[in-house]
Order: structure tokens, then C-alpha cells, then sequence
């Protein structure tokens, strides 16, 4: 079965009526909102789409509701962009740089700015102060229970964490993790070491692997982000609570959770791939983001890229409109900075 010209529009129709309103689309109101045939006609469209997996149809409710598979084909085929207005733009360029200084704080607006616009959980990543590399990692016991994790950088920055272990380790298994680990990590800078599965070089070894992931690992991911000055700022938490999808007090109390283990959301953003990155529903490698979509951009200061921003909702998401905001915000950060660190021509 083929997707026709009718039944494209019929869907790009139900799709921007959902995403507006929430609530499911009967064919009625297609034909009253868009002049594309009798209801009867488009509810025969409409039993076409489910049937090619476009759309579902929820038990209580006679309408339809746009699939995932819906939303990808609209990003990839459908989706234009929207063109923000001058009175738009003014408004972004005035408050990404309103008494901003810092690039820190420039980057730290812009999230603010995002979420402000789009009414949603907005994030950005700050840049490393240097691209700094690892050179050398160790464990040194303390006593049974504690060790003192040594991370060392090219630059010779050194970090020292006390980390508490759930169980005793000898002086041969911190070895072994120590090795591994420089082994692993050795001439990477954070993004490319935030990316290593390191768990898998531990798969014929359980109880260095149980060791690593339930001690070590959380405490080594949040020396790095100390050590190279990566920042993650998130901003809109609370906007879930105006969205349907979060109505049930338990859904929006895990999304709170999820969000709030910045480590796990600072390691997911690092590793997604650079330029403007939309991923939806089941497309997030992780169970907990399944019913969210999320959109990533990278910023670049000096021509160089050096962080991302980006939001997650639900895929109930005008991602049009978000993308254009995500584009704009990106391309004058740059513009932003230099103002904040002045012109050397001057």
C-alpha cells in the first residue's frame, strides 16, 4: 500500500492538529479543518495509515494519534522550517547577551532562552576551558572499604577522589582496574572518554566489572566533568507539569529522576553525534527516554565545536518550530561570545 499524496496530507494534517491540541484526531475534524474530502473518505484514509503504522488508535477515543513512525517520516519528508521573524530574533539576541559577561553564562542564558521559547526541559553543555587529554589513572586503598581515585592529565592536572566501595577490593583488583582503565583512557579528552564502554573490557572478569560499575565508574565520570570544567545547565523542569503527557504524577516523577542523574544526561548528550540531532521515542538507546524525544545542536565558538544544547519532551513535539529556535540560538552564539570578550580591533 502505498503512501499517496492524500494520505501524506491527511497526515501532516492529524499531525499538526495533535501536537497542537493533544488530544486524538477524528476524521470529522480533518474534514472540517482541511479540505480533504468527506469524513468518510478520510476515515478510510485514516484506517489506511493505521494499518501502515502511522498512526494509533487509542482505546478510549475515536480518533487517531500519530505513531513514531509518523513523526520520523514528518522530520525527514514533511517538516519545514520555520522562519523566526525579525522582532523574534531581536528578542533571542536580547536576552542571550542581557548582562552576560562569560561565556559560561552566555551558555547558561542560552538554555534559559531555549526553555523560555519552547516550553520545555532545555539543557546545554558548556565548553572545556582546555582540551585536555588523560594521561594516567590509578587506585590507591585507603583502607578495605575506600580508595583514592588518581586521575592525571597531559597538562599535569591532578585529580584525587575518595570513593567508598559496596565491597572489600585487594590490592591485585585495583591493579587490574587501574590498568585497565589507563589502558582504556589514555590520550582521550572527555567527550572521546565519556563515549568508551569500558564495562565491556571487563566481561570475562565479573567482579572487577561489578566492582567498576556500582563504585568506580559514577565517580570517575564526575571527576572528569570536574576536572576539564564541563557544566551541563538545565532549565524548564517544571514545564512538564503544563504538558498532558505529564499529568500522571508518577510519569512526571520519573522524568524529574531521569533528568536529574546529570552524570547519566551529561554522558547521553556528549556521545550523540554532532549537528542538529533528533531522536524519537524508541530511537533513545535508553528504556527511560522511550516515550521522549529529544533534540540536540552543537555550538561553535572560534569556527571550533565545543558544545551542545538542546530539549527533551514528549514526542508530542512542534518540532519545526523547535529546530528553527535550536538553529538561530547556535549560529549566534559565536556572535555572542566575541561581544562578551570584546573586540580586539577596537
Amino acid at each position: 500500500m502505498d503512501l499517496t499524496e492524500r494520505k501524506l496530507k491527511i497526515l501532516q494534517a492529524i499531525i499538526a492538529d495533535f501536537v497542537t491540541t493533544a488530544e486524538p484526531v477524528g476524521s470529522r475534524t480533518i474534514s472540517k479543518r482541511y479540505e480533504l474530502g468527506s469524513p468518510a473518505t478520510i476515515r478510510n484514509e485514516m484506517s489506511d495509515l493505521e494499518e501502515l503504522g502511522y498512526l494509533t488508535h487509542p482505546h478510549t477515543s475515536s480518533g487517531r494519534i500519530p505513531s513514531e513512525k509518523a513523526y520520523r517520516l514528518y522530520v525527514n519528508e514533511m517538516m519545514k522550517k520555520k522562519e523566526l521573524t525579525q522582532e523574534e530574533k531581536d528578542a533571542i539576541n536580547f536576552r542571550l547577551t542581557d548582562n552576560v559577561t562569560e561565556l559560561e553564562n552566555l551558555i547558561e542564558r542560552a538554555a534559559q532562552v531555549l526553555s523560555e521559547i519552547t516550553n520545555l526541559t532545555a539543557f546545554a553543555i558548556s565548553p572545556g576551558k582546555e582540551q585536555d587529554k588523560l594521561k594516567y589513572i590509578n587506585l590507591l586503598p585507603v583502607d578495605d572499604f575506600t580508595v583514592v581515585l588518581m586521575i592525571v592529565s597531559e597538562s599535569g592536572k591532578v585529580s584525587n577522589t575518595a570513593v567508598r566501595l559496596q565491597t572489600p577490593a585487594t590490592e591485585d583488583m585495583l591493579r587490574i582496574l587501574a590498568k585497565n582503565m589507563t589502558y582504556n583512557f589514555t590520550g582521550k579528552t572527555l567527550s572521546e572518554a565519556l563515549k568508551v564502554d569500558i564495562i565491556q573490557t571487563f566481561k570475562e572478569d565479573a567482579e572487577a566489572m561489578a566492582m567498576f560499575e556500582s563504585s568506580i565508574a559514577p565517580s570517575f565520570m564526575k571527576t572528569l566533568e570536574d576536572m576539564l570544567n564541563v557544566n551541563l545547565y538545565m532549565d524548564g523542569l517544571t514545564n512538564i507539569f503544563s504538558l498532558p503527557e505529564y499529568n500522571n504524577i508518577e510519569k512526571a516523577k520519573s522524568f524529574f529522576e531521569m533528568i536529574n542523574r546529570k552524570q547519566d544526561m551529561t554522558q547521553k548528550i556528549i556521545s550523540r553525534d554532532d549537528g542538529i540531532i533528533i531522536t524519537i521515542g524508541g530511537e533513545n538507546q535508553d528504556e527511560e527516554l522511550s516515550d521522549c524525544s529529544i533534540i540536540t545542536a552543537t555550538y561553535h565558538v572560534d569556527g571550533k565545536m565545543v558544545g551542545k544544547l538542546g530539549v527533551i519532551g514528549p514526542t508530542r513535539m512542534k518540532y519545526s518550530e523547535v529546530t528553527s529556535v535550536m538553529e538561530y540560538l547556535t549560529e549566534n552564539i559565536s556572535k555572542a561570545c566575541r561581544l562578551t570578550e570584546g573586540d580586539d580591533n577596537d
